[in-house]
């Protein structure tokens, strides 16, 4: 017990409270900031992975992101998200389904469903290939003459309102039988069958197939017969759509599957005349 003295010679001692302030926690703030960095840091790490990856495992983690839950395709959502609908690129998996599509869309249209018999498509390693088959009466196209029939501009109509939607390049190919064409100006069945698939290119671009969208347009004359057994078959009269594959790993590895080129084939002369078309 402190005795306080009255005596004035007394000095009494100066008694200073300091009052101490603790300190508190931080509040775990630098642990959020530690995160946030090392989130920045996974993202950045995962881009420049991405950024090294084969197209394969891009459309991939693609596809993830557009269907987590993993019900459909790596390139859509289910049925509903074909890439004809999605207006995202197909591959090698996708090019059934773009074949049922088309199919579909022809059986529906009651202008062109009476020539779905004479619309053949196949999957190959150069794509879809949509063939417009010709009969003995000239289907698609007017008899000796680039023009198409109203039925060939309907189906090409048709076919260009689906394959616009794509992204991926097409090849346009024009063919012929057997048959010697020539004219007196020396027009021939090569020339025929280059302005035909030029005939198709342009109804295809005015109906929905984008300019930069047709990688090429070639006639090949009676050089690739569909049927070869018989060169004068009114079937090898044809123009063919090939929806090509977006990458080149895309294609499957068929034996004998031709090799396609980005540079338009050069045609070979044509042979001596011998005798008309009628």
């Amino acid at each position: 017990m402190s005795v306080q003295s009255n005596d004035p010679l007394v000095v009494q001692p100066i008694i200073i409270k300091k009052k101490v302030i603790h300190a508190g926690h931080h509040g775990g703030a630098w642990k959020v900031a530690y995160a946030d960095f090392v989130t920045a840091m996974m993202s950045l790490f995962i881009v420049l992975w991405l950024m090294n990856s084969s197209e394969q495992v891009k459309k991939a983690i693609a596809g993830y992101f557009r269907d987590p839950s993993g019900h459909s395709n790596k390139n859509g959502t289910g049925e509903s998200g074909l890439a004809i609908d999605q207006n995202v690129g197909i591959g090698k998996d996708d090019m059934t389904k773009l074949k049922e599509k088309l199919a579909e869309a022809i059986r529906q249209s009651p202008d062109v469903a009476k020539l779905k018999n004479q619309v053949v498509m196949t999957v190959t390693g150069e794509g879809l290939r949509i063939e417009l088959l010709e009969k003995a009466n000239s289907t698609f196209f007017e008899s000796g003459n680039a023009g198409p029939t109203p039925s060939g501009e309907e189906m090409l109509e048709l076919i260009a309102s689906q394959l616009g939607k794509l992204p991926n390049r097409l090849s346009i190919e024009g063919h012929t039988d057997a048959k010697p064409y020539v004219s007196k100006t020396g027009y021939s069945n090569w020339e025929l069958s280059t302005d035909r698939a030029d005939a198709a290119r342009k109804i295809l671009q005015q109906n929905g197939v984008r300019s930069n969208q047709v990688a090429d347009v070639r006639g090949y004359a009676d050089q690739r017969l569909r049927d070869p057994k018989d060169p004068f078959s009114p079937s090898n009269r044809r123009v063919s759509i090939v929806v090509k594959y977006l990458i080149p790993d895309d294609a499957p590895r068929i034996a004998g599957a031709p090799v396609t080129s980005s540079q338009p084939a050069k045609p070979a002369p044509a042979g001596p005349p011998v005798a008309m078309r009628k």
